[in-house]
């Protein structure tokens, strides 16, 4: 059984992931290109006025391939992580949240996912494009990012935690408000305490940098939605499919004389 759910969850998110890499190609990749653009018409302008040349390397992999095959190989693996996590976590939660069915439940983790994966880290440190932050920050905000990725993902396991202990006696409605408070004012403590280095360079499009930041979330909240979805309905699919082969076993025995 779990190994089945393993191979779906998989599968399910290389669809996840191509639906995800059609909004990127769509919407990320001009500003991306924007971004580019402005990082170069900056170079020129430095040179042009005499400034201290840094030094230009060579591309280790150009921007065209970057933007088709490595993308593409980017998104497929994260799609295929994303999703073998999601199935593993699917298989702990299916009838534990009350009497949920495949579909129900799929939703509820993949929501769960999309807010402790992506949205928490988002909103401290949401994305910026290529060739426009500090260089010399990189480093730093990759630890605060997934820093902030871990506490996301330790939020939501405890609000799930809270939710059941609370449930029994305050009731499923007043159990998820309360837990939600409880979980906006830790996220909202997390933010107040941590820094959020400059990373944007100055004088850089805000539009620029508002829609690929827009956009890649909008990569999320495709993938995640696909994911939960699709991995629901074709989950309970085969739950039925299992369910109507037991049956007809069962009935079938029923009839042998013995």
């Amino acid at each position: 059984m779990m190994r089945s759910l393993l191979v779906r969850g998989m599968l399910t998110g290389v669809v996840a992931a191509a639906a995800g890499l059609l909004i990127a190609w769509i919407y990320g990749e001009p500003q991306v290109a924007e971004a580019i653009a402005f990082e170069e018409a900056q170079a020129a302008a430095g040179h042009a006025a005499g400034g201290h040349d840094h030094g230009e390397e060579a591309e280790v992999v150009s921007r065209t391939v970057q933007s088709t095959i490595g993308l593409i190989t980017a998104m497929v693996f994260y799609g295929v992580a994303i999703g073998g996590l999601f199935s593993v976590a699917f298989a702990f939660a299916h009838g534990r949240i009350g009497n949920l069915g495949a579909r129900a439940t799929s939703a509820l983790v993949a929501l769960a996912g999309f807010v402790a994966i992506v949205l928490v880290p988002f909103l401290k440190y949401p994305p910026t494009p290529p060739a426009v932050g500090d260089p010399g920050t990189i480093g730093g905000r990759t630890a605060l990012y997934f820093g902030m990725v871990a506490l996301g993902v330790l939020a939501t396991v405890a609000a799930v935690i809270v939710h059941g202990r609370l449930a029994p006696r305050l009731g499923a409605w007043n159990a998820a408000t309360v837990t939600a408070v409880g979980f906006a004012i830790v996220v909202a403590v997390v933010f107040r305490l941590t820094p959020r280095p400059d990373a944007v360079a100055e004088g850089f499009p805000g539009t620029v940098l508002w829609d690929f930041r827009i956009a890649s979330l909008g990569v999320q909240v495709v993938l995640w939605a696909t994911l939960g979805l699709l991995f629901g309905a074709l989950t309970e699919r085969s739950f039925r499919r299992r369910a109507g082969s037991r049956t007809g076993t069962e009935t079938g025995a029923a009839r042998t004389p013995a």
